[in-house]
């Protein structure tokens, strides 16, 4: 067993299953007062962990966990004069509150992106239960980029496998095929 590896808290202990009736919950940053409060409708999609290192991680993490919901269910609920953008120049301009840093949600305002009216949401910023469990490790490899030994990754992979999170240097095949389906068809190959 690789139990000692530690992936993220959210998953360490095994992943929760996603309750059937799950209608949604509160992402709340972690200030102690006047925390950011951003309201999420529904259950999340292609909730992942993430090794890039652009995403929020809880201190001590080795991945992010992220998750995607229709931006039209996202909405700031207290505090949004708290949020900023982290770096205005990436594709997912990721809100994050200026006095925790912890990132509320990502949006993409690019209307020709294939995730284009999807926000990334990290769903451990919620105290409700029932939300869909990470069904993937995307981007494994960049975790070296964040200063993990290359040397552990095989224990990395090996825990990601156990906690039933099939490693990716990418995203899942089916958000990869998704992404090719879209480019094919703005590119005309497909039909629209």
């Amino acid at each position: 067993m690789n139990s000692a590896v530690k992936i993220h808290p959210a998953v360490d202990g095994g992943l929760k299953p996603a309750a059937t009736t799950f209608a949604g919950g509160t992402l709340l940053c972690h200030c102690p007062q006047n925390k950011v409060a951003v309201a999420i409708k529904g259950q999340c999609a292609h909730n992942h962990v993430c090794g890039c290192t652009k995403c929020w991680k809880p201190k001590g993490a080795l991945f992010s966990q992220v998750a995607v919901v229709s931006r039209d269910n996202v909405s700031i609920t207290a505090n949004g004069d708290k949020l900023a953008i982290v770096d205005p120049k990436t594709t997912i301009q990721r809100h994050a509150c200026k006095e925790c840093g912890v990132h509320m949600f990502g949006r993409i305002e690019n209307k020709g992106h294939p995730f284009y009216g999807l926000d990334f949401i990290h769903t451990e910023l919620s105290k409700e239960a029932g939300w869909a469990p990470p069904e993937f490790a995307a981007f494994v490899s960049s975790i070296i980029e964040a200063g993990a030994s290359p040397d552990n990754m095989g224990a990395v992979r090996a825990r990601l496998k156990e906690l039933k999170l099939e490693p990716y240097d990418c995203l899942s095949p089916t958000l990869m095929d998704a992404i090719a389906t879209h480019t094919a068809k703005a590119a005309g190959v497909l039909p629209k």
